[in-house]
């Protein structure tokens, strides 16, 4: 493949597509040759930052570029995808894939018969704590993952679950690398129409179980999993970057006990989304592993809607699926392999 600069656009640079751009345009790497929005003033005022073209309709592209991110609302990931991935354009598209499973097979299958990379942009994989934590063979046992957030006007068109679970659902699948067996889930309507506060338990046929709580209408922040495994522990802090290491070591001569070797790392400040870039640049070039693939974000998307569905049941069976507020219960499924 040839080593001339990749020509990029960003689609959609609104919130988070406007750094997708900037990105773009600082790599050496890359050259980014226009941004597409429907609101022709953000496509003109972040094309002039970066002295590139500014379109308001994607389809002007086709054929113009070799990768595109994809920062447009959810709902119109799978067209604009579709089009670039038919015009044998690699793709890197925000979370979540697509709005339905369907349409994330049709993309992974899509992207398959033509050759090309489809990523999808779940950043929290990109953190410096996860990834150091990722060099070392993981073999858990038992996960549990916190995020928390204020609430915020923005991104409430969708339920916590999406909005915010589905980063840990990721990385727990990708961790415990297992079929998903069973899931039985729980959550509540607080300050919005959809879910605000969720919970979910996981079990995989390797034996491994994940307890994952999100929640958009809490008092402080908190980004944070524990991972545990055979004669180890792990706390990752998404949001301070911090990777604290527990091993067990030898027996205490004198009580038996066994030492607890603890080791933690602060990383610095990292551009995350830097990393995910220069990832998805590396995987068009042949030079490095597509790190969270197509197909990585259609089984984000499933177990997604499986919670989703499984808490809005439980709301319907406790008679307030259209209250305010939900009490906290079980519901569960089996899940096939």
């Amino acid at each position: 493949m040839s080593q001339n600069p990749l020509r990029c656009a960003a689609i959609g640079v609104g919130h988070l597509g406007k750094w997708h751009a900037a990105k773009y345009a600082a790599l050496p790497e890359t050259e980014l040759v226009a941004v597409a929005d429907a609101d022709a003033t953000t496509a003109e005022r972040v094309a002039a930052e970066h002295g590139c073209a500014a379109v308001t309709d994607h389809r002007e592209l086709l054929g113009q570029v070799d990768a595109v991110s994809i920062a447009a609302p959810t709902t119109l990931h799978y067209d604009i995808a579709r089009d670039f991935l038919d015009a044998g354009c690699h793709v890197l598209v925000e979370k979540p894939i697509t709005a339905t499973l369907e349409q994330a097979e049709a993309l992974n299958q899509l992207a398959e018969a033509k050759g090309v990379v489809l990523q999808v942009g779940h950043l929290e994989r990109f953190n410096a704590a996860l990834r150091r934590l990722t060099d070392d063979p993981l073999h858990p046992r038992f996960i549990e993952s916190h995020r928390l957030a204020p609430y915020k006007p923005r991104a409430t068109d969708v339920s916590v679950v999406l909005d915010l679970m589905i980063h840990d659902i990721d990385i727990i699948l990708s961790l415990t690398d297992s079929p998903l067996t069973e899931v039985r889930a729980s959550g509540a309507r607080v300050l919005t129409q959809d879910i605000d506060i969720a919970n979910a338990r996981l079990e995989f046929a390797n034996g491994c179980v994940a307890n994952v709580t999100s929640s958009r209408v809490s008092n402080k922040s908190e980004r944070r999993m524990r991972i545990f495994q055979s004669h180890a522990y792990a706390s990752v802090d998404f949001q301070n970057r911090i990777l604290s290491l527990n091993r067990i070591g030898a027996p205490d001569p004198e009580t038996g006990a066994p030492e607890i070797h603890r080791d933690e790392s602060v990383f610095d400040e990292a551009d995350a989304l830097l990393a995910e870039i220069r990832a998805f640049v590396a995987a068009v070039r042949g030079e490095g592993p597509v790190v969270v693939s197509g197909r990585d974000g259609q089984r984000a998307l499933a177990t997604a809607e499986q919670i989703t569905k499984l808490v809005y049941q439980n709301l319907n069976v406790m008679g307030q699926a259209d209250g305010p507020h939900s009490h906290l219960d079980n519901t569960r499924t089996g899940v096939k392999s």
